[in-house]
Order: C-alpha cells, then structure tokens, then sequence
C-alpha cells in the first residue's frame, strides 16, 4: 500500500499570487514518490516530520496556532534551507512545511522555498496552509512537494477534494484541525461547528488516504499528551494513514503515539526548542519497533 514549514528583498521568498486560472493539465501525471510508502506497510516505525512554518521566507515558531494580526509566532530562523539540511543530517527523510503567509492572504507563497529545498536535499515535503485550488496544488506539486495538503478549503468545497484525489490520489491529504472537538477554518480562527472525529469519517469515505489531526489546543505547546481525538479517530477509521501534529512535547510522547497506531507524527517547538531530540529520538523509535 502507498500512500504516505518579509524581509527585505534578498530574504524574501514569496513568488506571484497562483490563480484560479493556471493550466493544471500538465501535472496530472506527475511521478509518485517512493517515500509515500505508509511505514505500517512496511513494518517500519511512525515517519517523523520536522514541521518548517514559513513566514517572509523565513521558518517561525507557532504557539497556540495563527492569530489574524500575525501574534503567536516568532521568528526561528532566516534560512528554511540550512533548517532542512539540519534534519536531513540527524535522519529526517520528511519535512512538514506550512505557507502561513498564504494561511492569511489566501494566495500560495513559498514555491521557491520548496524547490530549494527539494533540489539541494531530496528530502520529501508534506506542504500545506495555502493550498485552495487544483492550480495551487498542481503549483505545488510541479515545485517539488511530494504531498499537498488540504484543510478549510475542504471544508467549504469537497468538489475540489473529489477533483484534486481524482488527480493526484495519495499525494492529497486532508488536515483535520480541531479545537475543542469541533474542525477549524480560516487559519485556525473560526470554529466551522461540525465535529472532528465526523469530519474525518467523510473524509475517507471521499477516498482521502492520509489525514493529519492538528490539536489547537495542543500546537505549539510543551504541555504533554493530549491524544483524545487522535484516539477515538484511529479507532473509527483504523485503516488511514494517520499523521499527529501538536501531540508530542517529548520523547515519551512519540513513543506513546507509536504505540497508539499513528503513521506519522510533526514535531514543531519541542524540537526547536530543544525539549525532543530529533535523532535519540527516531533511534528511539526504531528500538521500540524491534
């Protein structure tokens, strides 16, 4: 089975707004990357994401999710670039990078930053925060992105799921991000009312093969587990490649998700912060899966 983060002008890495009107055609067939084998089928432990959350061309720290007037980030570092040689050096083979500039504007930023990234590593990138139409995922993708991810804009039109599944099947996931149970939209700042664990349900009966449970309450924080929902959706739906985002703020947490069922986890401030070890950590992992 297959499926599956503004300066002055020398520093800024935001590329012309992508319309509705761009010419998808020439994606469609698009080669699917080895690395989207899922590790349950294989045997191998959860992937681990270091999460790249882009503002200005530059990686931020998110604390409690995005506020509107762009509060609750700070600056980590001005090269994007030299962060994923320093994951891809301690074994990281994913990175989870969300355009937060495009979570607000509404437009995708950062296709170049993905394309650095992906010519001078090879490393496999999960992208999403901006993703809106079949042209910015097809934008995506022709940039370098191994998985597009897709989340409000869902919410709003399943026709563009059903659509973009039909084009690209496992290299769309969709991002279930929740705050007290109930999913999110708007970059995290409006409560849409329809139940989490419901949403995710229709959203494998639509044919999503990866989905990625983001905690509101949880993102950005060092406060520990808080895996609920994670649960209750591994349970419901014990076939999807599961991703955990805003869950771990420790090593012990990794384990436990390890143990919970979960494909994948991100790992964003603890791992910045330095509270979680990115390589004791996935050896940890492996250790654990033998």
């Amino acid at each position: 089975m297959t499926i599956d983060n503004q300066d002055d002008g020398e520093r800024a890495c935001i590329p012309p707004t992508i319309g509705d009107t761009r010419d998808t055609t020439t994606h469609d067939a698009l080669p699917v990357p080895q690395s989207l084998e899922v590790p349950e089928a294989t045997g191998a432990p959860p992937t681990l994401y270091p999460a790249l959350d882009l503002i200005g061309g530059r990686c931020v720290q998110r604390i409690q999710g995005l506020q509107a007037d762009g509060a609750g980030v700070s600056i980590q570092d001005d090269d994007p670039l030299a962060v994923a040689r320093r994951w891809q050096e301690q074994g990281a083979t994913w990175l989870h990078v969300v355009d937060l500039d495009g979570v607000r504007e509404g437009a995708v930023k950062h296709l170049d930053v993905i394309a650095a990234i992906v010519k001078e590593t090879g490393l496999a990138i999960q992208f999403g925060g901006s993703p809106r139409t079949e042209a910015d995922v097809a934008a995506a993708l022709a940039a370098g992105a191994s998985r597009v991810t897709l989340g409000a804009a869902v919410v709003r039109d399943q026709a563009l799921l059903v659509a973009c599944l039909a084009q690209w099947g496992e290299r769309i996931a969709v991002s279930v991000d929740a705050r007290e149970g109930h999913i999110t939209v708007a970059g995290w700042l409006q409560l849409a009312g329809e139940r989490a664990q419901d949403f995710a349900a229709a959203m494998v009966e639509l044919g999503v093969g990866t989905l990625i449970i983001a905690n509101i309450n949880s993102d950005g924080g060092q406060s520990g587990r808080d895996d609920t929902l994670l649960d209750e959706i591994r349970a419901a739906l014990p076939a999807v490649n599961l991703i955990a985002a805003g869950a771990a703020a420790s090593q012990d947490d990794v384990l436990h998700l390890a143990q919970l069922g979960v494909n994948g986890v991100i790992l964003g401030r603890p791992l910045y912060d330095g509270a979680l070890d990115f390589a004791a950590t996935l050896a940890a992992l492996r250790d654990q899966s033998t």
